[in-house]
């Protein structure tokens, strides 16, 4: 959604629209000082995620960061290719986002292979 309001304003500006390839980039609104398509204040990214998190009824304490963790997650146990995981949330490489969030995958594959393994009769080996 929010990719396609951010594509509609990139189209509607034109050249006047310096890409930053950001998720969260100036609208128009600024077009006057040149700031099209640049970094958002931190601050108002930040009181748009409070009001957010409060529609959604998320705990205060649930973090923008929290959610990209649980994206990149969810992404990776429903087995997505790491290599496009990595390269969409912007990590140097996929060793490192597998190190960072491939804990989870780990142990959904002992579940897997020791549900395998009890069908089998084999659960003393797992």
């Amino acid at each position: 959604m929010a990719e396609a309001r951010q594509d509609a304003e990139r189209a509607r500006i034109g050249t006047a629209w310096t890409d930053h390839d950001l998720v969260f980039a100036r609208d128009g609104f600024k077009l006057y000082r040149g700031e099209a398509g640049g970094p958002q204040d931190p601050e108002k990214v930040s009181a748009r995620w409070r009001t957010l998190r409060s529609r959604l009824h998320l705990p205060e304490d649930f973090r923008i960061h929290d959610w990209r963790h649980s994206k990149v997650t969810n992404d990776l146990e429903a087995g997505e290719n790491p290599v496009e995981v990595s390269a969409n949330v912007r990590h140097h490489s996929p060793g490192y986002t597998m190190a960072r969030y491939g804990h989870s995958r780990k142990d959904g594959a002992r579940k897997l292979a020791a549900s395998g393994a009890g069908g089998l009769g084999l659960s003393s080996l797992v």
